[in-house]
């Protein structure tokens, strides 16, 4: 983890592993198949997202092989219990503001909330919310100091802002189901 306690690029793609693995025990090349069509798909192609390696979380003991050995056969790959405490740890992190990975780590926290118990998924949904509420305030801040510019900051920022207040509103109704 960075030293603000959020994740790392390999730290996200740990927790789209372990999330998999967590759901059902998977084969080895359908695990790696997976996590790179999710990563790519949210963050695009990314060295440092793509270079994580399933055979460290074997290595680690985060995952086990069930039936076979690992790569080389295919072997289907279940979560241990140390998996599934380096999975909640990493579930639960904090997100980076304004980071490209915190809507990889956002996108990965929607896929896996359900393996959280129903508190700690409120605490997830009010971490979002706190996140998203931050973010504009800063922009309501920005944009009032460059209020009357003849720029294209102002309209882009109205654009942002707009935005955030949608993504707050839907995070309101979404814990309200939880």
């Amino acid at each position: 983890m960075f030293a603000d306690q959020t994740l790392t690029p390999k730290e996200a793609a740990r927790l789209c592993a372990l999330g998999t693995v967590a759901r059902a025990p998977v084969r080895y090349g359908t695990l790696a198949g997976s996590v790179r069509h999710f990563l790519s798909r949210v963050a695009g192609p990314q060295l440092e997202l793509m270079g994580s390696s399933i055979e460290l979380l074997r290595y680690e003991g985060l995952v086990e092989a069930v039936d076979g050995t690992g790569m080389e056969d295919d072997a289907l790959l279940a979560i241990t219990p140390a998996g599934r405490r380096e999975l909640h740890t990493l579930l639960t992190a904090r997100l980076r503001p304004g980071s490209d990975l915190s809507k990889l780590i956002i996108a990965l926290k929607m896929r896996f909330l359900d393996l959280l118990e129903p508190a700690e998924r409120r605490a997830q949904a009010d971490l979002l919310a706190e996140g998203a509420e931050s973010e504009l305030v800063r922009l309501v801040d920005l944009r009032a100091h460059h209020v009357g510019e003849d720029t294209h900051l102002v309209a882009w920022l109205d654009h942002e802002i707009q935005a955030l207040e949608a993504r707050l509103a839907w995070l309101d109704g979404f814990s309200a189901r939880l």
